[in-house]
This record gives C-alpha cells, sequence and structure tokens, in this order.
C-alpha cells in the first residue's frame, strides 16, 4: 500500500509551522510566503484523498487524520489573523465550537457503527476558507483590490457553512441513531 496520501495529509500539519513563522514577519514578504506555503497546503487536502482513492490506499489511520490536519492548519493560522487583528473573536469561537461539536458527534457515530459521509456544505466551508485566508494573510495587495475585504466576507460565508455543515452531521447522526434503533431493537 502506498504511503503516498499519508505523506500528504502529514504534510499539510508541518507546513503550519513555516507559515506561521512567515506570517510573523508581518512584511510583504512574508505575507507572500506564508500565502504561498498556506495554498500548497491546502492543496494537499485534495490529493491526500485523490491519491488514496487512485492507488486503493484509503486507510483507517488517513481517515482520521485527514480532517485533523484539516482542523490544525485552518484554526492555527485563523488564531494569528485573529492576533493581527484581521479577524474577529467570533469567527474563531464558532468554528472551534463547531468542529469540538462534529467531532464529538463523529466520535459518537463511529462508536455505534454509524458512518456519516462527508457533509457538501462542509465541503464548501473548506473550499471558502481555503480562498478567504490567503486573501486575508496578503491583506491588501494593491488600494484598488480590496483582497482583505474580500476574504473577510467570504471567511463570515465559511462560518454560517460550517454551523450549517454542523447541524447536518448532527442531523445525519440522529437520523442514523433512529435506524439502528429501528433494525436493532
Amino acid at each position: 500500500m502506498s504511503v503516498l496520501p499519508l505523506y500528504l495529509t502529514l504534510s499539510r500539519i508541518i507546513l503550519v509551522v513555516p507559515t506561521a513563522f512567515f506570517m510573523s514577519w508581518n512584511t510583504d514578504t512574508g505575507r507572500w510566503l506564508a500565502t504561498v506555503l498556506f495554498v500548497i497546503a491546502s492543496v494537499t487536502d485534495y490529493y491526500d484523498g485523490y491519491y488514496a482513492r487512485k492507488l486503493n490506499a484509503v486507510s483507517n489511520l488517513g481517515k482520521f487524520l485527514d480532517p485533523v490536519a484539516d482542523k490544525i492548519l485552518v484554526s492555527c493560522i485563523l488564531i494569528l489573523l485573529l492576533k493581527l487583528g484581521k479577524i474577529d473573536p467570533w469567527m474563531v469561537i464558532l468554528f472551534v465550537a463547531r468542529d469540538t461539536i462534529v467531532g464529538g458527534v463523529r466520535a459518537a457515530a463511529a462508536a455505534d457503527g454509524i458512518v456519516i459521509d462527508a457533509q457538501t456544505t462542509g465541503k464548501w466551508k473548506a473550499a471558502m476558507q481555503m480562498i478567504a485566508i490567503p486573501l486575508l494573510i496578503l491583506h491588501d495587495l494593491h488600494p484598488y483590490f480590496p483582497n482583505a475585504n474580500i476574504g473577510y466576507g467570504l471567511l463570515w460565508l465559511s462560518v454560517l457553512l460550517s454551523l450549517k455543515s454542523g447541524f447536518d452531521y448532527c442531523w445525519a447522526y440522529k437520523t442514523g441513531s433512529e435506524k439502528l434503533k429501528k433494525t436493532n431493537p
């Protein structure tokens, strides 16, 4: 079995450190380097799943680490953006609360033998984050291109999608539990 998908997932976690380092420079060069690294890390999210399926290398460890790597990457960078005053505390609070709840729901579902597929709204949330965050890291590229405002708006949109997908996960667990009770009285 190929380990490429697992290496791609782990690279997403490892890239958090240099991304955060370059963000801390708070210079144009630092922002550009951080943005490039964040985009590379984001792209691995697609390719780890792609290669896992293509190489028949889907594993339980990969299924566990993939969302964890996403949470580590996004949460760390959002915390740094919060520290730099680029985003609101409520954004981070809502993302972390949703992710904690979804993690608990997934653990409970796994313990009950219920499979909850990835929710479409969760995928859209992740896509919005992966677009918004680089725009926020870069801040103001040009006085006539308000990338920070666009990134801020897209991040709030991803907050709404995040809350919707959190509800979807809870609902999927509830309906899965009810089906399980009906088949195993």
